[in-house]
């Protein structure tokens, strides 16, 4: 049997699948072990993963709005975004995310490391020590470093003449530059490891022997067959631990859940409106907060509960509509179960994922900023027409079939068989 270390960060939805795909090693006979922020732990703890937490590196303790140290959405432009990834997460603190992942090895003697796309500390480590490593992504690939994938961000979809595959070229080359800003730090914690400096940011990356894209196939607008080393491997989605049990409104009408992210991106005026919304409308409502937000900041209908979490696996049987930002498992589970989506992107994944919604047809996206009356009317079209539901269940229909084929597990086993 092998010995796997994984190493992930508080980012929200990537944390779990990392756990899911580990437990699912350990359920094979390998031995695991799982680094990330202590505020992970009770998440390892509930699977039964062993856990060790960064900390000469950056870490959270909590998961409330004041403990994210990203804070990404404070920036007003994507090179804002970008250098605020690079600072807190990627270069950085890559020296620091390296001495715990070098520290780690020794004490866990791992056959093969798994890390997280934006954590180059961990990449670094695995190549000072000559180890396999691979890295594990819980959503559509988000760097520019896949040729003929839509740019990442934007929302954009897949090129179908030659004026925007050199568009897609332009937007794509325009970030990797900006990544570029990362470097220094890079090459400074390369350095210090006894490692030679690189060119791009993005050549740290070429060490994996593997990257495992924890998405459905069906769901992705990435071309096909994948480009070496990528490959999917189906998405990893479950409740998390600390949901919480939650009855909906016992009033009459179709139920609609809402939900957005568990990190907090300053969304409390989007959720405002939906619920007011919602408080207009002939439906029964659920809105979870999450962790980051106190359910008690707002005011709702008798036909709105307002809860800080609620078992979606469970509520998603009965549910006819899913309001969301478009996190990578928010948007994916409510397809699973055939239910149509209403997309409010906010940044990071969610323009893409909503982009994939609405082109296949199963929901529909408004501006993070819509008010109440133009989210009324769009939860009208979405519960009224019945092609929505129809689209959501046939999308639904693949990606559960790419769940039921997940495979990040025999992946990483043939990769610690490799010489």
């Amino acid at each position: 049997m092998a010995r796997f270390l994984f190493t992930t960060w508080e980012g929200g939805g990537h944390v779990q699948p990392m756990l899911l795909v580990a437990r699912d090693l350990m359920t094979l006979g390998h031995d695991v072990l799982v680094l990330s922020d202590p505020c992970n732990c009770l998440d390892a703890a509930a699977l039964d993963v062993p856990f060790g937490a960064w900390t000469t590196a950056p870490f959270q303790t909590g998961k409330s709005r004041d403990d994210d140290r990203l804070r990404d959405y404070e920036a007003d432009n994507p090179l804002a975004v970008i250098q605020r990834l690079l600072d807190r997460v990627m270069t950085g603190p890559a020296l620091a995310y390296a001495t715990d992942t070098l520290a780690a090895t020794d004490a866990f003697a791992p056959d093969v490391i798994v890390s997280q796309e934006l954590l180059t500390g961990p990449m670094a480590a695995a190549e000072a020590r000559g180890l396999p490593l691979a890295l594990l992504a819980a959503n559509i690939w988000s760097l520019p470093t896949m040729a003929g994938a839509p740019p990442f961000g934007a929302g954009m979809l897949p090129a179908t003449s030659d004026e925007e595959r050199a568009m897609h070229a332009m937007v794509g080359q325009m970030s990797r530059t900006f990544f570029q800003a990362g470097l220094p730090d890079l090459n400074a914690a390369r350095a210090a490891l006894d490692l030679p400096p690189l060119n791009d940011v993005f050549d740290q990356l070429n060490v994996a022997r593997s990257i495992l894209l924890a998405t459905s196939q069906a769901f992705d607008f990435a071309p096909s067959p994948l480009p070496a080393p990528f490959v999917h491997v189906g998405p990893y989605l479950a409740d998390p631990t600390w949901v919480e049990p939650c009855a909906p409104p016992a009033a009459g009408g179709p139920l609609v859940v809402v939900s957005f992210s568990s990190l907090y991106q300053a969304q409390e005026a989007v959720l405002r409106e939906i619920i007011a919304a919602l408080g207009t409308l002939a439906v029964r409502a659920v809105v979870t907060t999450g962790p980051a937000i106190d359910p008690a900041e707002f005011e709702a209908a008798d036909n709105v509960a307002v809860v800080r979490s609620a078992p979606h696996g469970r509520l998603l049987a009965q549910t006819a509509l899913f309001i969301t930002h478009a996190g990578h498992g928010s948007t994916l589970r409510p397809l699973m179960a055939g239910v149509p989506l209403l997309c409010l992107p906010m940044g990071r994944d969610q323009h893409d994922n909503a982009a994939r919604v609405t082109h296949r047809g199963a929901g529909l996206t408004l501006a993070a900023d819509a008010k109440a009356p133009v989210i009324a009317a769009a939860v009208n079209r979405l519960l009224n027409e019945p092609r929505f539901k129809v689209r959501a269940q046939a999308l639904g229909e693949r990606i559960q079939a790419d769940e039921a084929a997940r495979s990040a597990a025999t992946s990483l086993e043939i990769l610690a068989l490799k010489p």
